[in-house]
């Protein structure tokens, strides 16, 4: 099956590159295509490291179809000040080598975690200009301290705009999903959604997108548990590892 083949693969090459093993000219030329070779994936971080000093910018607000929001906010941070900028940054830059790898091209909406910004329409017109095959946004949840868990936010259909998208971005949704919840062993979101997904039309990187999109509430920060884990390393590592196969099942199988 092309998904699974996709993930193998992926798996090799991350084996080899670690063991320190380089391809022999035999090997090289032998050896099938990427996976993801042609695909586009555009990594969404969400927030930055620099918006709390600007509100005066991320407090402008801009028109997402529904209604009209902040260009962009500060995020959510555990108890113990790990924030989710700096979260969403770091599965970022694990997530992309994972996918180069993997032969697809990685576009992401901001450069480093110094930044402010951009605007949530911003971000979206960045993955709709390089006609991203996948667009996965990558948050933590600020949610109460009882409500523990991951879930993945997909587009609701807002008619005239993001027709086109939302059937693909349930078939991405559901394939970040399973993988995610394989791969890291975290449980579906125990306060919100339904087993793992969430639909809405009140944000703007969904509305605006033109490509299959979603977000990825990779925990709640708020709670003691998942901020343990999410301010741990190697648990995202795993993340990263567990979105890649995610996005990999969806393209390779498409």
């Amino acid at each position: 099956m092309r998904a699974e083949k996709a993930v193998t693969l992926a798996a090799l090459v991350a084996l080899s590159t670690a063991c320190g093993g380089a391809p022999t000219s035999a090997q090289q030329h032998h050896a099938p295509a990427p996976p993801l070779a042609g695909k586009v994936v555009a990594i969404d971080p969400g927030h930055n490291g620099g918006n709390a000093s600007h509100p005066e910018v991320i407090n402008k607000l801009v028109d997402i179809i529904t209604q009209r929001k902040p260009c962009n906010t500060t995020g959510t941070q555990t108890r113990a000040g790990y924030t989710e900028h700096a979260f969403t940054w770091d599965v970022a830059r694990r997530l992309t080598p994972i996918l180069e790898k993997m032969g697809a091209k990685v576009v992401l909406t901001r450069p480093d975690d110094k930044g402010v910004g951009p605007c949530i329409t911003e971000r979206a017109a960045t993955a709709n200009k390089a006609k991203a095959d996948a667009v996965v946004s990558v948050h933590a949840d600020g949610a109460g301290a009882d409500g523990h868990g991951f879930h993945v936010i997909l587009p609701g259909l807002v008619q005239g705009h993001n027709d086109a998208i939302v059937d693909p971005s349930r078939r991405l949704g559901l394939a970040v999903r399973d993988a995610y919840r394989e791969g890291t062993g975290l449980p579906y979101a125990t306060y919100i959604g339904k087993e793992g997904l969430d639909t809405r039309t009140d944000l703007g990187g969904l509305n605006l997108s033109t490509r299959p999109a979603v977000f990825v509430e990779c925990g709640n920060m708020g709670n003691a548990g998942d901020a343990a884990k999410l301010s741990d390393p190697a648990f995202r590592e795993r993340i990263a590892a567990s979105l890649a196969a995610g996005v990999g099942k969806y393209l390779g199988g498409r």
